[in-house]
Order: C-alpha cells, then sequence, then structure tokens
C-alpha cells in the first residue's frame, strides 16, 4: 500500500535523495531561501523547527546563533535519521535535539520557544490553522514565527515559466531521481496551497500579530511571518537538552 500523500510516511520512502532532489528543484537557491526564512525569525535563544526533515534549517540556525538551543521536530523517521548524522558530523549534538513529532499536537508546554520556523511543510499539515494556533501556543510572548513555503504564482510577467517548471519540471525530477510517484504530489500541493495573501490571513486569524509576507523566486515562494503579543513570561531555559533525540 502506497504511503498517503505527504505523510511521515510518505517522506520515508524519499528521504534518501531529498537532499539532493531540494538542490536540484530550487536550483540551488533553497540555502538563500532557508537564510531569508532565518532572517525573519529575530535573535532566539530556544527555537523550534518544524517539518525540520533531515535537519538543514535547523543546523543553519545553530551555526548562525553560536548561543542558541534547536529543536527539530518532524513526522519521518527516515528524515530524522539522516539529519541525525548530519547534526553529529557538523559537532553541533549539545546544540541541536531531533524528535518525531506532529505540528499539530506538539508535546511542548506553553511559552517554551522564543521562535519557530517551518521550511516548506505547512503545505503537507492537513489541519493548518491547528498548526498555527500550536505555534503560538508553544511561542513565549514576543516570539516570532516565520514559515517558508512553496506556491503558485497568481501573477507577473514569467507567470507561466514558474508554472511550467512546477507542473513538469519537478515531477520529471522526481522520476528522474527517485522513480517515486511522490513528486507528482509535490506538484499538486504547490498549485493547491493558497494564495499568499489568503495564507496571511490564516496567520493572522491564528492569533499572530505584524503578519508580514516576502515574495521571492518570481512569486513561487514566500516567507511569512508573524509575532505573538509580547507580556509577562518568556522563553524557559536554553537548551536541547532533556528532548528525545534519535542522534543519540
Amino acid at each position: 500500500m502506497s504511503a498517503q500523500a505527504g505523510s511521515g510516511a510518505m517522506f520515508d520512502r524519499i528521504a534518501p535523495r531529498y537532499d539532493l532532489l531540494n538542490r536540484l528543484m530550487s536550483l540551488g537557491m533553497d540555502n538563500q531561501w532557508r537564510k531569508r526564512l532565518l532572517d525573519a525569525a529575530g535573535e532566539p535563544r530556544l527555537l523550534l523547527d518544524l517539518a525540520t526533515g533531515t535537519g538543514d534549517v535547523a543546523i543553519a540556525a545553530a551555526r548562525r546563533w553560536s548561543n542558541a538551543a534547536i529543536v527539530g521536530l518532524d513526522p519521518s523517521k527516515e528524515m530524522l535519521a539522516l539529519g541525525a548524522g548530519k547534526v553529529a558530523r557538523a559537532g553541533l549534538t549539545d546544540r541541536v535535539a531531533l524528535i518525531e513529532g506532529d505540528a499539530q499536537a506538539l508535546p511542548f508546554e506553553d511559552g517554551r520557544f522564543d521562535a519557530v520556523t517551518m521550511a516548506f511543510g505547512i503545505r503537507n499539515v492537513p489541519d493548518r490553522p491547528r498548526a498555527l494556533k500550536e505555534m503560538r501556543r508553544v511561542l513565549a510572548p514576543g516570539g516570532r514565527v516565520t514559515i517558508l513555503e512553496l506556491g503558485e504564482p497568481a501573477d507577473g510577467a514569467f507567470i507561466g515559466v514558474a508554472r511550467g517548471f512546477i507542473h513538469n519540471v519537478i515531477p520529471a525530477l522526481g522520476r528522474l531521481l527517485s522513480s517515486k510517484e511522490e513528486y507528482r504530489y509535490l506538484a499538486r500541493s504547490i498549485a493547491a496551497f493558497p494564495r499568499a495573501c489568503d495564507f496571511a490571513r490564516i496567520v493572522a486569524e491564528a492569533g499572530f500579530e505584524e503578519v508580514a509576507v516576502s515574495r521571492l523566486m518570481l512569486g513561487s515562494v514566500h516567507v511569512f511571518s508573524g509575532s505573538r503579543a509580547a507580556g509577562r513570561g518568556g522563553a524557559a531555559n536554553v537548551s536541547a537538552r532533556g528532548f528525545d533525540s534519535p542522534a543519540q
């Protein structure tokens, strides 16, 4: 039986070639996009990276902020196993913990984190408003959420080129390099994702303030950001220790 589209089991199947496919499908720009994601995250001491996959955002965040601790969460065991190896090779196991979990039901107390990031993952979450409310719940007052996501461009001079890339090139690369049909799902999910203005409204409706959108790659990539209203309290003690991690 095939894995459910967008599920952790689906990503288990494509995990071995996921990083390579990301490089190719983004034309080598995915690392730059992640940098833009982190640019909008403020200066966190304790950061939660959702849909962490093989750990690229978590590792980049740990390198960027030498005094920060990072917790990465993902539903795919195989992606996390690959990520754990990358974290170990980077010498970051003391500051980066990777755990299995669901963005719709985060296993953390309220106000735990200074920032929450999510790259190329919200598109795969069945109940996005629920996940966004969970992100807000685990953020400390004044904390920021930043989300990087693909989407079909709605306008622009190169809209035909961008849409052709999404609907033809991405599935072809998936078939060529992985022989999996999962990349047909990827193209469909990008086309079905809400317009940037509509998703920004969903973020605001989840309770975030100062919601902003940055447009990248001809409007086929966006960084969404927002904050939890400041108030009393703050993030808990800074440490990635104490979380179960496949890196152990």
